[in-house]
């Protein structure tokens, strides 16, 4: 489920940065990252279980009794949940002149954050630390999905 969470917010936010670093509009946010829930949210699914799967199969192992598609199906579940939020920054009031990427933004550190938390004890690290590595990879890709935009926008008008 961090897996999927981790990955889904990330993507998400990376449309949402990439579409404002290129200044292309609300509306093709949206439309790209409701398919990139869709579209990347299967293929981590099924990624999930064919991995699982290959693994129980070279080990051996029982694929009916370890239920890989019930990793699979948690994998999609946890990815459109948080790859939800960053979109969640279209719908919500914006006091003042905060924009819809900074929004977006805050609430995908907060879900990073969160995650990154609650992955902690399954991991044996503090809380803080898990949280930290988590929102750090977060702010990396924003950045970077951002600065391509934003370079592709530049590059494509000439």
């Amino acid at each position: 489920m961090v897996y999927g969470a981790l990955d889904g917010v990330i993507t998400t936010m990376a449309v949402v940065a990439g579409v404002s670093g290129a200044q292309l509009g609300g509306r093709v946010a949206l439309i790209l990252g409701l398919a990139n829930l869709v579209g990347d949210g299967i293929s981590m699914g099924a990624s999930n279980y064919l991995g699982l799967k290959s693994e129980l199969e070279q080990a051996g192992g029982d694929v009916r009794s370890e239920a890989p598609w019930r990793h699979g199906l948690a994998t999609i579940a946890a990815f459109v949940l948080a790859g939800s939020v960053p979109l969640l920054a279209y719908a919500l009031p914006r006091p003042g002149a905060l924009s819809v990427l900074v929004l977006a933004a805050a609430l995908s550190l907060m879900v990073l954050a969160l995650t990154g938390a609650a992955r902690a004890p399954f991991v044996g690290r503090s809380p803080w630390a898990s949280a930290a590595e988590m929102v750090t990879v977060g702010v990396i890709a924003g950045l970077a999905a951002y600065a391509v935009g934003h370079a592709g926008a530049r590059l494509i008008a000439g």
